[in-house]
Order: C-alpha cells, then sequence, then structure tokens
C-alpha cells in the first residue's frame, strides 16, 4: 500500500462529466490498495468568473475579500468530486484550506505556505477515507482566508505531500509530461521520462508552464518526487525527482523561451564604486525585479549597464532610470520592450564543454543577434529580438539533438 497524492487542475474538473471521470481514475488508484488524497482547482473560468463580478463592483477590490471569495472556486468542487466518490460507494470527505490548517504568511492573494497541520487528513485516511483537499487556499495566524496566486493548487498538492511523506504526488493536467520544447512551437518536441528537480525549476523560470515555479521549489525543499500526467489518457507522464547518478544525464534536457521581459541600458554610468547601487536600489525599492544584469567598461571610467525587468513594470521602470540616471550623471537611458529571453537547460551541461559555443553558432547560423548572455551550472540564457524567439527554439533543438524520430 502506498499513500498517494492527485493534484488534478480546472480543465480536469472543467464540468460534471469530467468530475465524475476525475472519481472513476481516484477510485482505481484505491482499488490497488493505496490510500489517496485528492487536491483541486476550481472549474476552468471560474477563478476568472469571480474576479470579473468583484471587479464589476469595485475598481480596485479589497485583497481580503478577493480571497475570501476565490476560495469557493475550490470549496464547490471538493464537495462535488466527494459526493461523486459517495455515490459510486467509496467514503470520502473534503476539507478546505482551513480546516486541513494549511497555514500561510498574510501576503492576500499571493500568501506562501509556512507550514500544512496533516492531522485532519491522517485521521480521514486511517478511517479509509478518500480525502479531497481545497488547493490554491490556506489561512493565515489570524484566522483569515488566504490564497497562494495563479497555479497555486499545484504548491497546496506537493506542500501536503511534504507533509504526509507521500510516496508519490502525481499532478494532472492538459498535457501528458515534461516536454523538450513547447509542442505547439516546436512539433518534433518528445516527452522526457524523468528530469530532476534542478531542471524543472529553471524550464519552469525560464517559460515551460507545465508546472507552477514555487510548486517545484517545494518539491527541491522537501524532497517530494512530481508524476506529471494527462487527465485525458492512461499513460505514463514525466518524473520529477532529485538528482540520481543512475540517471540518464542528457547535455540539454530541454528548451525554452519567455517574451514577457524588457531591456533597459543606462550609458556612460560613471565607473564609481557604489553608482550601481544606487540604480538597482532605486528600481528595488519600486518593488521591481531584475533578471539578467550586464556591464560593459568604457574609456574615461565610464561604464554601461543593462538589465532585464518584467514587461508589466517596464514604464514605471524606465521612468525611475530615467531619473536615477540624472542623478548620478549618466548620459542617457534606452529601452526595449521587443525582446525575448532562449534558454537551454540541462544536468549534464555541468560535465560537458563546448555547450555555449554550439547555441551561440547555431544562432550566428541564421544571423540571429544575442543581446546578452546569462548563464549558470545548467542553464545559458540568450536575449534576442522577439521575432526570433521561436525560430531560435526550433533551430537549438535540433543543433542539441533534442529532436524526435
Amino acid at each position: 500500500m502506498g499513500l498517494i497524492v492527485q493534484k488534478y487542475g480546472g480543465t480536469s474538473v472543467g464540468d460534471l462529466v469530467r468530475i465524475q471521470e476525475v472519481a472513476k481514475r481516484v477510485a482505481k488508484t484505491y482499488d490497488a490498495g493505496n490510500q489517496v488524497v485528492v487536491v483541486l482547482s476550481a472549474m476552468s473560468g471560474v477563478t476568472d468568473h469571480l474576479i470579473q463580478m468583484a471587479e464589476v463592483l469595485s475598481d480596485k477590490p479589497n485583497k481580503r475579500e478577493m480571497d475570501v471569495l476565490l476560495a469557493t472556486g475550490e470549496q464547490t468542487t471538493v464537495a462535488l468530486l466527494a459526493i461523486a466518490l459517495e455515490k459510486m460507494g467509496y467514503k470520502a470527505q473534503s476539507f478546505l484550506g482551513h480546516q486541513v490548517r494549511i497555514l500561510t504568511n498574510n501576503a492576500a492573494q499571493s500568501a506562501r505556505i509556512l507550514d500544512v497541520q496533516a492531522d485532519p487528513i491522517k485521521d480521514a485516511l486511517a478511517d479509509n477515507a478518500i480525502v479531497v483537499v481545497a488547493g490554491f487556499q490556506g489561512v493565515d495566524g489570524c484566522g483569515n482566508i488566504t490564497t497562494l496566486g495563479r497555479g497555486g493548487s499545484d504548491t497546496s498538492a506537493v506542500a501536503v505531500a511534504a507533509a504526509l511523506g507521500a510516496d508519490s504526488c502525481e499532478i494532472y493536467t492538459d498535457v501528458d509530461g515534461v516536454y523538450t520544447a513547447d509542442p505547439r512551437v516546436v512539433s518534433k518536441a518528445r516527452k522526457l521520462k524523468c528530469v530532476t528537480h534542478d531542471v524543472m525549476l529553471e524550464m519552469s523560470s525560464l517559460g515551460a508552464k507545465v508546472l507552477q515555479i514555487r510548486s517545484v521549489e517545494f518539491a527541491a525543499k522537501h524532497n517530494v518526487p512530481v508524476h506529471v500526467r494527462s487527465s485525458f489518457n492512461e499513460e505514463e507522464g514525466t518524473m520529477i525527482v532529485c538528482e540520481d547518478r543512475d540517471m540518464e544525464r542528457m547535455l540539454v534536457a530541454g528548451v525554452t523561451f519567455v517574451k514577457t521581459d524588457a531591456r533597459i541600458t543606462v550609458t556612460k554610468v560613471p565607473d564609481e564604486p557604489g553608482v550601481a547601487a544606487k540604480v538597482f536600489s532605486a528600481v528595488a525599492d519600486a518593488g521591481i525585479s531584475v533578471d539578467m544584469i550586464i556591464q560593459n567598461t568604457r574609456a574615461s571610467n565610464m561604464t554601461d549597464i543593462t538589465f532585464t525587468v518584467p514587461k508589466t513594470d517596464y514604464k514605471d521602470a524606465l521612468v525611475i532610470v530615467e531619473k536615477t540616471a540624472k542623478e548620478i550623471g549618466a548620459e542617457s537611458v534606452a529601452g526595449d520592450a521587443n525582446i525575448a529571453k532562449v534558454s537551454v537547460t540541462g544536468v549534464g551541461m555541468k560535465s560537458h564543454h563546448g555547450v555555449a559555443a554550439k547555441m551561440f553558432s547555431t544562432l550566428a547560423a541564421k544571423s540571429i543577434n544575442i543581446m546578452m548572455i546569462s548563464t549558470s551550472e545548467i542553464r545559458i540564457s540568450c536575449v534576442v529580438e522577439e521575432k526570433y524567439a521561436e525560430l531560435a527554439c526550433q533551430i537549438l533543438h535540433t543543433a542539441f539533438g533534442l529532436d524526435a524520430d
């Protein structure tokens, strides 16, 4: 007997027919001799509809009340699944976030999980019940309902699995695993049987949308094996595990891209201690995150600083940097929102040379100019013009031997 946590996303529970199909899959896992905990998202489209209703009433709804409102989506699905399972002859019990005691901080609409007090779940499992838990939600120290932000049900499932010491956390979604690239962009992308937490973390942060990045962080921290599978077939998906010396170490596991960043360049900055700190402190004080940074030294003790920010913060960041540039005596500020970040990721890169050279030469062969470069032990990222993002992904996928036969 094993303890399995299964998470089903919004499309998997999109209507009553699909909820009944989920109930059958859950029952099959239970009948195989496993204890089963199910974590659910709201029905597809429900959260957006709730947000739209709130925005009709207010241009800026209170965040605490939005958490109360949005949590009702998952409350509906857990109750419906429990009802469906009971109808099939199984003992089932649903729990909301505050009943499980998924404890979070008090950051409304983007709360972070601090602890999972899973005794109610353990008691129900001991009573041979199938447990159904509302994802995406928790409770803060003052008893307020909180929500975890978009994709938060993935994080809920991994957190519950960690608290229970589950044998596996199965994430059921509308894709059947993790691919070497987005199959909608790269027709020859292929499904990976297994990837490490570290690679999945990099791929999630760099554009792979299979798993919410915070769930991967949680899985890595607590060594939770995650199995990404499709709700609509019985095929094996992709296992996400801690690095194993015996597992296949692909040179590059995947190619990803994002178009969500913008680039800002400050030219002829005085090359003096503390000047760069003034630029980035001003940006940080506005709550704007910075990703890639490069600095080019000029003659006469001058330097150029280029960095990327989220495209949603681009206009605000540009205003802040222009003001700071005047204060520090920089010559000018320029920006570009039409960029993309293309990345190759793989644990095998740690022990292989020439990955960067192959990436750069592959892009050069198609006259794709590289504006910025960022590296880690298992990842190389290049900023290119936005219009070349898909092409760059396709040719790199081929160059690193990832194309399916």
